[in-house]
């Protein structure tokens, strides 16, 4: 079987996605720094930023592509973009209350660019599937 026919069966790795994703956000460190390079105020970057943060770009097409292969059916589709735009805001603003993080319009912008990327892909996949 491949992949895009599993992740409907097991809605739960999108669950467990989503969870994981949420608690990187709300960690007050940087959780990949200290388990890749064991440094707490390592940032990575696979390129660096300009106006939007590719890294968060990256994270949220992902996110977002698994979403919508999990979720195939088109009153699905709707609910679970306005979902992931709401979470990508949500999450960033969060970056306002936990300490040592902080705000940064260039990472709600590579959020919610990551979505909408992922929805296009989505919708030309699905109507190309057809």
């Amino acid at each position: 079987m491949t992949m895009i026919k599993l992740l409907p069966q097991y809605k739960i790795f999108f669950y467990l996605l989503n969870l994981i994703l949420i608690s990187l956000y709300l960690s007050p460190t940087n959780l990949v720094g200290i388990f890749f390079y064991n440094d707490l105020y390592f940032n990575s970057q696979i390129i660096p930023d300009f106006k939007l943060s590719f890294n968060h770009i990256y994270i949220f097409l992902i996110f977002s592509i698994i979403g919508f292969l999990t979720y195939q059916k088109s009153n699905h589709l709707i609910i679970l973009g306005f979902y992931l735009i709401f979470l990508s805001i949500v999450l960033e603003l969060t970056h306002l209350l936990v300490p040592y993080r902080g705000f940064e319009f260039a990472d709600l912008f590579g959020n919610i660019t990551g979505v909408i990327i992922a929805s296009i892909i989505s919708y030309f996949y699905k109507k190309y599937k057809n």
